[in-house]
């Protein structure tokens, strides 16, 4: 076979799931990332920035080169990942994003990057209306970052239907990529029989149209490897191995793809090294022309799909038994915990889904008054999330506003859009994946939900909390009496609003030389007075301040008055505006 049959395409999958505390949107202490502050800080440390600047040794264990991952194998790494990214690693965002310039010029004018579902939930278990915002948030975060649309789209956990598939070609995108045992049946283009086939006896050496129901979306179905993706970590100076791809043995003068899939966290967090195993060996490959590499976009233009494969409807590439491991104890979880259950999965799903639709009329009756078209509205709301600017604000209510709004109503419309971002928020995957509902992965979507519950009593008059916390009673935990039990303990806690942020300013203003300059995260403070007292050891302030969200605009006016010695005073003179 001629070494221009071989192509070899590697896909890394990078995601880290929202962490930010959803009234602060910044991600606080977490324990168990020690010694970091947080889990993306660690993981970035060990893989993410590493992969952008990757050693490669020779024998005697001296650097020889230095290599970027990125520039030569497929990946998307998640918008939440990516938001993170940006504002706490921009050299590493930076190179991520270079790369995916430089590989058009590798790969025939195609980017190695591909957008990614953007909250990274469970597409076949959403209604047809959170698929759509999925995608095209996706789509736009991508164009923002990256800038041009997107070829290609993951999905999480490749978890698919032909409904989702059919929102990903009305989106114009042109390929998805999916595990193997997802495919039911293939066929020749243009045959009327079809061939059953299981995760061993498809061939997936070649792309393949989707025709379930039109129009037809072409789909990857690469091989789910381990951790390394079939290449040998470096311990300390032993030298990379690669296995290179054999030619399939009916069809050798074919061209053939030989690619993987894995979790790109395998290169450096989970494997240490593991970004100098896979740049070893893809300089291996080049070096000595043992194949092509190249990316999915590339390969399906020069060799479009000849073959067409009926999928299994919602299947996924991490659990055996479809998309149960987002909605029931169907036994899938991390094996760290014998003896615990997962019953818990299925009512907090119904949970989430009860609350979705006490949320979704509210918000279109209610921002229906001030906006044409709610759910295009929200779709669009992305270009403010991606920005956070008054001028974006105003871009937007200039394209969707009914009139021109008040600040009143402008309020109570972010409100509302926060509200319903909120909704497809508390959806992650995360929140179900792993063993526990007390976990910090669930902990987070509850924070989403109590978020949005929270928008809606207050631009909606909509009381949720009680049932919310009733239902969860039904959800059973492994270390609690129940999944409300675990909520009241480790998600209400963090509610923040905007006395609480303005009693946090008024506290620090006692030790801070310049208060006015002090982070408040979310929210943003304008000093209209104030006055420090010190008499020796006690000290005393006394001010006038303004509290203001960044997100919904909502904000308060305080007088405070907090002295060391005696109980601090806070108090409210003006209502939101």
């Amino acid at each position: 076979m001629s070494d221009k049959k071989k192509y070899i395409c590697v896909h890394g999958h990078f995601y880290q799931p929202p962490r930010e505390n959803a009234w602060l949107e910044v991600v606080e202490q977490q324990e168990g990332a020690r010694p970091y502050h947080d889990w993306n800080e660690r993981i970035n440390f060990e893989c993410y920035a590493p992969n952008a600047a990757a050693r490669i040794l020779d024998r005697e264990g001296w650097i020889v080169k230095i290599r970027n991952n990125y520039n030569r194998i497929s990946y998307n790494l998640g918008p939440t990942l990516l938001t993170w990214l940006e504002t706490n690693d921009p050299e590493a965002y930076e190179l991520v994003i270079k790369a995916d310039h430089r590989s058009r010029e590798r790969y025939g004018g195609h980017g190695n990057a591909l957008a990614q579902v953007h909250s990274h939930l469970i597409l076949p278990l959403a209604n047809y209306r959170d698929k759509v915002t999925q995608v095209y948030w996706g789509v736009q975060d991508f164009e923002y970052r990256f800038g041009r649309y997107p070829e290609g789209i993951w999905l999480a956990e490749t978890a698919v239907d032909t409904e989702s598939l059919e929102v990903l070609a009305a989106h114009g995108l042109l390929f998805t990529v999916l595990a193997p045992r997802q495919a039911a049946a293939v066929r020749k283009t243009g045959d009327t029989v079809w061939k059953l086939v299981d995760a061993e006896s498809i061939d997936t050496r070649r792309p393949y149209w989707c025709p379930q129901r039109t129009p037809h979306c072409p789909v990857f179905l690469p091989r789910q490897t381990g951790a390394g993706g079939g290449f040998q970590r470096p311990a300390q100076q032993r030298p990379v191995v690669c296995r290179t791809p054999a030619p399939h043995p009916r069809r050798p003068d074919t061209p053939q793809l030989a690619h993987i899939a894995t979790d790109g966290e395998s290169y450096g967090h989970h494997h240490r090294f593991g970004e100098m195993a896979l740049a070893s060996a893809l300089t291996h490959i080049e070096d000595n022309n043992l194949a092509t590499l190249t990316n999915y976009g590339q390969f399906l233009e020069l060799f479009p799909p000849e073959y067409e494969v009926q999928i299994h409807e919602n299947s996924s590439w991490s659990c055996a038994h479809g998309v149960e491991r987002w909605r029931n104890d169907c036994g899938c979880n991390t094996g760290g915990n014998p003896g615990w259950h997962q019953r818990w999965r299925k009512p907090l799903r119904e949970t989430l889904d009860w609350l979705r639709d006490r949320l979704a009329p509210a918000y279109e009756k209610e921002v229906g008054r001030f906006l044409k078209d709610p759910w295009k509205a929200r779709n669009d709301y992305i270009g403010v999330t991606l920005r956070r600017t008054d001028e974006a604000v105003q871009e937007f209510f200039k394209k969707h506003a009914r009139r021109e709004l008040s600040k009143l109503e402008e309020v109570t419309t972010l409100r509302l859009l926060e509200m319903q971002r909120y909704a497809v928020l508390m959806y992650t995957s995360c929140g179900w994946f792993f063993d526990e509902i007390s976990g910090i992965e669930t902990n987070q979507i509850l924070q989403y939900a109590l978020r949005a519950m929270d928008h809606a009593q207050d631009s909606a008059g909509l009381e949720l909390h009680a049932e919310f916390e009733k239902r969860l009673r039904h959800a059973p935990s492994n270390k609690y009496a129940d999944g409300a039990a675990s909520y009241l303990q480790n998600v209400l806690p963090a509610r923040v609003n905007l006395e609480r942020v303005a009693a946090h300013f008024a506290v620090a203003s006692l030790f801070e030389d310049d208060p006015a300059q002090l982070d408040l995260f979310n929210y943003t403070v304008k000093v209209e007075a104030f006055e420090r007292i010190e008499a020796g050891t006690p000290r005393l302030a006394i001010g006038r301040l303004r509290i203001r969200s960044r997100l919904t605009h909502a904000e308060h006016t305080y007088n405070f008055r907090p002295c060391t010695s005696v109980s601090s005073t806070l108090s409210a003179t003006s209502a939101a505006r």
